[in-house]
């Protein structure tokens, strides 16, 4: 079960330059499509002189949720050039932006198709591309007697403890990466007085 996937740790910028067209580049880290509206949102209040702010995104481990957008550029010539840029870098999670300022040239329909490729291919270059783990969280009750026993399993498995609180009945929240999930619930369900909360 495949439970790691490449994304990019900060922000990265860069500009490339086609026939006095200039195309400033955005790789950014998001975590859901209201984050790549905000970006969105952000870039074009900041370049509001531009002439396109173009971008695709991919979300998601399994890299199913994606998009792009020509933002009034000829159809295909920039949107899924970039996206290309994210595919073939195998990256998720992250939203690609290249904002246009005219130069003068026209670039036409395969000019303009390199020139976004290439902006995006620059910016995913000067990227640091991480990898991280598919993550899944449980969350528990039990009495305080059988700390013992749970606290072993989180001994044996190291899971991520998110959050605990010992009253009468002892809470617990555990993150663990997918592939081990199943060993860590099979392990829980086993402990006396454990329910499982949602």
């Amino acid at each position: 079960m495949e439970d790691v996937f490449k994304t990019i740790a900060n922000i990265s910028k860069s500009t490339y330059t086609e026939k006095r067209s200039k195309f400033i580049a955005y790789a950014i880290p998001v975590q859901s499509v209201e984050d790549v509206k905000i970006e969105i949102d952000r870039l074009r209040k900041e370049y509001y002189d531009s002439r396109h702010v173009c971008w695709a995104y991919m979300l998601g481990a399994e890299r199913a949720e994606f998009r792009s957008n020509d933002d009034g550029e000829p159809s295909g010539t920039a949107g899924k050039p970039i996206l290309g840029q994210i595919n073939s870098n195998e990256l998720t999670n992250i939203l690609v932006a290249v904002i246009r300022y005219f130069g003068g040239i026209k670039l036409g329909t395969s000019g303009l198709i390199v020139a976004y490729r290439e902006a995006a291919a620059e910016v995913i270059a000067e990227s640091e591309i991480i990898e991280k783990t598919v993550d899944c969280q449980v969350s528990f009750s039990f009495e305080y007697p059988f700390m013992n026993d749970v606290m072993k399993i989180v001994k044996d498995l190291e899971p991520l403890i998110l959050n605990q609180s010992y009253d009468m009945d002892c809470l617990m929240t555990l993150e663990i990466r997918k592939a081990r999930f199943e060993e860590l619930y099979n392990r829980l369900s086993k402990v006396e007085s454990l329910i499982f909360t949602e």
